[in-house]
């Protein structure tokens, strides 16, 4: 992880603005022929964390170097603190009080921490430095290797360091691209939550850039989806979870099948049997497709059943069954880690009682019977 100062002086006002920290509106850029950023709206209330995820290539990298100022947009506008850095003006990077980590440390190899987290504080007073360094390494729990150099630590130790010198010339909003992707899976956790304390504590708005769906989750109060530089939906997980706006949005934001369905008179079944009512459905008759998450698929034994496990996945905790249905189409089913059902054994498939049935007609998510299903 690399952390890179752009900040406007340290004793600049640090009040929180009116309105959103950073508000990107409208935002475009492309490399020659090729769009990588489409007409962005995306903003970041004070102390907020926004999560913005999305596919290799989407653009979601390209949209937080916008943010920043290392990239120039084609069109639209960015502020900062209420202030336009990019648009009708230009405001370079070391201007904007903006905290970058990136997902490289670049660390000063041949500085130690403490010098290193003093390089985003040259504006500061140099009677003031070595208070505010003491002090952001206790928030990310480093306090005792300030004397330490980065070689001599590990990658999560390296990627606090960073975050360190992001927050000491206390920005108006940290940006992080894939800050935890280079550790391994056990550490992710851990300085996933360490970083995220540290930027609670602190009070400070950021956007996290990332591919990985739990992380985008538990980290984020609100997380954007990008697919092809276009933001195809914004709000918090459990909205963007539980009632993605699109097929797209449905299988990326974690396993997802989907089965066609019928809604009749607002009962919806399908091949599995009735999967629930569905309130304001009355008076329709409308094919659609039902999505269900392995979490909402109940299995039963049943020695009559069509239906048959097909694969068994152990995750310790939990047992991922695959179970091909009798039409030849698959579902996915969470079982605790006590049950068990071998390949072969047939099953009667069923929704978990209190599930919220998501439907799609084409490739989008609809709420409410499109116009002309109703009788």
């Amino acid at each position: 992880m690399t952390s890179t100062r752009t900040s406007a002086p340290v004793g600049a006002p640090t009040g929180p603005p009116a309105g959103p920290v950073l508000a990107l509106s409208g935002v475009t850029k492309s490399y020659g022929s090729h769009p990588a950023v489409c007409g962005v709206d995306l903003a970041v209330s004070p102390g907020e964390v926004v999560t913005v995820i999305g596919p290799s290539g989407c653009g979601k990298s390209t949209l937080l170097r916008l943010a920043a100022g290392l990239e120039r947009p084609d069109s639209g506008e960015v502020r900062v603190g209420g202030r336009v850095v990019a648009g009708s003006t230009w405001v370079p990077p070391e201007r904007r009080r903006v905290g970058m980590v990136f997902q490289d440390h670049a660390l000063f190899p041949h500085l130690d921490v403490a010098h290193n987290i003093a390089f985003g504080l040259d504006e500061l007073p140099r009677s003031q430095r070595a208070g505010r360094i003491a002090e952001v390494l206790e928030l990310v729990g480093l306090g005792h290797l300030g004397q330490r150099h980065p070689h001599e630590l590990s990658g999560g130790e390296q990627q606090r360091v960073a975050l360190a010198r992001a927050l000491a010339p206390r920005p108006t909003v940290v940006l992080l691209d894939e800050p935890f992707s280079s550790l391994d899976a056990n550490l992710r956790t851990q300085v996933r939550t360490q970083t995220l304390a540290a930027l609670r504590e602190t009070g400070s708005a950021a956007m996290v850039v990332t591919h990985d769906q739990t992380e985008a989750l538990s980290m984020g109060d609100r997380l954007a989806v990008l697919k092809d530089g276009v933001v195809r939906q914004v709000g918090t997980p459990s909205e963007v979870y539980e009632s993605p706006s699109s097929r797209f949005v449905a299988s990326f934001m974690g396993d997802a099948d989907f089965l066609p369905a019928h809604v009749r008179d607002a009962l919806l079944t399908c091949e599995i049997g009735v999967v629930s009512t569905v309130p304001g459905w009355g008076h329709t008759d409308l094919d659609v497709e039902v999505m269900l998450r392995p979490h909402e698929v109940a299995l039963r034994v049943d020695g009559t059943s069509h239906d048959v496990v097909e694969r068994v996945e152990y995750h310790g905790a939990f047992v991922l069954h695959h179970v091909r249905l009798a039409s030849g189409r698959s579902v996915r089913s969470w079982q605790q880690h006590g049950v068990q059902h071998a390949p072969g054994t047939p099953v009667a498939v069923s929704v978990v009682p209190g599930s919220r049935p998501v439907l799609l007609v084409g490739e989008d998510a609809v709420s409410a019977p499109p116009v002309g299903a109703r009788r």
